[in-house]
């Protein structure tokens, strides 16, 4: 069914409005068709071990959550759900038997996309502030309570941790020198036991949300003087729900991977101001130490890809090496918070 669906609408006739051509992308969850205008983003029927897209209703199901998660940062990019469906031909909103569901979106061009703005010189403090100040407007009115909380609960962070060292210790010797491995597995688990009571407080004075997930660079469009924090996570709250802290830290541990050393300081301290948060600062390079963390261990998993050909191949280690460098980094800082725990 799904090569059916992806064929006709690689066919600019396909859709309801007029379309000269169409440029497909994939990932692993989804293809995203390009008509010039709009995007159609179509779910594939997949089960993965954090998501189930395997049943129409499913797909709908997540198409409409896409949508609600993504409204409140990107405004009128997100236009809604549309049907695709069949008679004597497949087409977007035709008549006949639904066969398939597509979030439509407006279509941003790729270079207003921040990753390529920043390695222009193109992001400035100005832009900066007005990301500080959505994030922070965003997670004022987030959802929490008993069923987000307990993704931000010590146990759950443990875990999480846990995860990512027993995915990543053949990584060790290999992708990350064994020394620094072992020095953030340390320090980050010291951590976690010495600062048990603020993050459990963290928990009960509602600082876990629903967050958008995912806010790094590649996921945010500057586009004629707005910002659109675009693709937030609808498939698994696990991915989504986390302290705010954990938000903010992604995109500073972003735009420092960038070398942006200086807008990343300035986005924290906006943020923070602006949230009031007492121990924002105590807690920014722990997570800043699991952001980059992950983004190790997710760009490692693509080295086990056998068609990565070896141009990709070196270019990936380069990105994995870099990430567990800036993790170790960000790990110092929390060994030396227990010597200076005033100073955080």
């Amino acid at each position: 069914m799904e090569s059916e669906v992806v064929e006709a609408l690689r066919n600019p006739e396909s859709y309801d409005e007029e379309v000269e051509k169409v440029e497909v992308k994939e990932t692993h969850i989804s293809w995203v068709f390009l008509t010039g205008k709009y995007a159609y983003k179509v779910k594939k029927p997949v089960d993965f071990e954090f998501l189930d897209f395997t049943t129409l209703e499913k797909r709908k199901h997540f198409c409409e959550e896409e949508i609600r998660v993504n409204k409140p940062l990107c405004g009128d990019m997100y236009i809604g759900v549309v049907p695709i469906t069949r008679d004597d031909k497949i087409k977007i909103g035709g008549e006949g038997e639904v066969i398939e569901y597509a979030v439509k979106m407006r279509e941003l061009p790729q270079e207003s996309i921040m990753t390529n703005l920043l390695r222009r010189g193109k992001v400035g403090k100005e832009e900066i502030e007005k990301i500080a100040e959505l994030l922070a407007d965003f997670h004022s009115k987030a959802r929490t309570g008993a069923d987000v909380n307990k993704y931000g609960s010590v146990e759950q962070i443990v875990e999480n941790w846990i995860q990512n060292f027993d995915q990543t210790r053949d990584m060790r010797g290999v992708m990350v020198e064994p020394f620094m491995f072992d020095f953030i597995e340390k320090n980050v688990m010291g951590y976690i036991e010495r600062n048990r009571t603020m993050l459990e407080d963290r928990v009960e004075r509602g600082w876990i949300r629903e967050c958008h997930g995912d806010v790094h660079s590649g996921n945010i469009f500057i586009h004629e003087g707005r910002i659109y924090i675009f693709d937030a996570i609808e498939f698994n709250p696990a991915f989504s729900c986390s302290d705010v802290v954990a938000e903010v830290a992604f995109l500073a541990m972003d735009l420092e991977f960038y070398n942006k050393h200086d807008l990343a300081n300035h986005l924290t301290r906006e943020y923070a101001e602006r949230m009031r948060d007492v121990v924002f600062f105590k807690l920014l390079p722990f997570y800043k130490c699991y952001r980059a963390y992950v983004r190790a261990k997710v760009t490692g998993f693509k080295l086990k890809d056998p068609s990565l050909d070896a141009k990709e191949k070196k270019k990936t280690e380069r990105l994995v090496k870099k990430y567990y460098n800036l993790a170790y980094q960000y790990a110092k800082e929390l060994f030396q918070e227990q010597f200076s725990p005033y100073l955080f």
